[in-house]
């Protein structure tokens, strides 16, 4: 009789364990609840090689799973920085769901302090989602994020800064399309629970989602899954307030996720939303001498810059940013 017992409760236990959270396996790996693995992730093309740094959090109970990466452009280091404070201070034994964790996505261009681009064969790894498994170098490393981080998860961040000549005010974004409502919704939900000041919606057409996403995040978006954009960050230089802002945004968000419980009070907060960017382009090319700093609000007429053969650049929109 005793034996009988010892082994219902093993095979209840058993069961209710097996319940809790579903099997995860990556790179034919399969990932134990409650552990962390590493993995470096090999790419190969005919004429160069390099690898991905992945880590896995798999928790102990069920939840979605979360996809974050960090480094597609190797001179952003916030988000560089961010990504190793989060593969320290996760702990998989208090999550539910899993994270995908891309610590550094264009380790060439890292190693080279390359802006943009990476510098084994000069394409933008940003300008290059799905990618191509017989592609370049570039090409072949945005097909393995593609499939191995973005296609396993339920929920995506990708995590950039301002790159070496830009001086970014910090900020997330999401995705919204009218052809997509649900996912939209979500998406904008994940960002304003990060609470950044300043959110800005990424709005795409229908007829957009039927072309190449190009984009990280927007590869994300176009496959279902809501994904936020995260630029934190300026001039490629490694700031702790920067770097500790994007760590806070996603223990915020995973919490919203319900993955990690951070026994945080209800704060209502009101971040500025921004519904419509522009881009404003010199007819001419020169040095820049900037007349406004980044904070700085504009108001039609003002000037911007001046370049060296005194052209004054002015700010003549007919509308400001459209702010929802």
């Amino acid at each position: 009789m005793l034996e009988k017992r010892i082994f219902l409760y093993i095979f209840t236990l058993t069961s209710t364990y097996t319940l809790a959270q579903k099997s995860f396996t990556f790179q034919n790996q399969f990932i134990e609840p409650g552990t962390k693995s590493q993995f470096e992730i090999p790419v190969i093309s005919k004429t160069d090689s390099t690898f991905i740094p992945v880590t896995i959090f798999r928790g102990t109970k069920p939840g979605p799973v979360l996809g974050i990466t960090a480094g597609i452009h190797g001179y952003e280091y916030p988000p560089i920085l961010a990504a190793q404070q989060l593969n320290q201070k996760i702990d998989p034994k208090q999550l539910s769901g899993t994270i995908i964790l891309v610590q550094i996505a264009n380790v060439p261009a890292f190693l080279s302090r390359s802006p943009f681009i990476n510098p084994l064969d000069g394409k933008n790894l940003n300008r290059s989602f799905p990618g191509n498994s017989k592609g370049s170098i570039t090409q072949r490393m945005a097909y393995i994020i593609t499939s191995e981080v973005i296609a396993k998860s339920d929920y995506f961040v990708d995590m950039h800064a301002g790159d070496a000549p830009e001086d970014l005010r910090s900020y997330n974004a999401w995705y919204q399309s009218k052809a997509l409502p649900e996912v939209s919704k979500k998406g904008r939900e994940m960002a304003l629970a990060m609470e950044f000041d300043y959110s800005i919606i990424f709005n795409i057409p229908e007829e957009r989602l039927k072309k190449p996403s190009l984009y990280c995040s927007q590869e994300a978006f176009h496959r279902k899954i809501p994904s936020v954009d995260i630029e934190c960050g300026r001039l490629g230089v490694p700031g702790k307030t920067e770097t500790d802002r994007i760590v806070k945004g996603m223990f915020l968000l995973l919490a919203h996720l319900k993955m990690i419980d951070l026994n945080k009070q209800s704060v209502l907060t009101k971040p500025t939303i921004i519904a419509q960017r522009f881009t404003i382009k010199s007819k001419s090319t020169g040095l820049f001498y900037t007349e406004k700093k980044r904070v700085t609000l504009l108001k039609r007429g003002s000037l911007l810059a001046i370049l060296p053969i005194f052209l004054a650049i002015h700010y003549k929109r007919l509308k400001h940013h459209k702010m929802e």
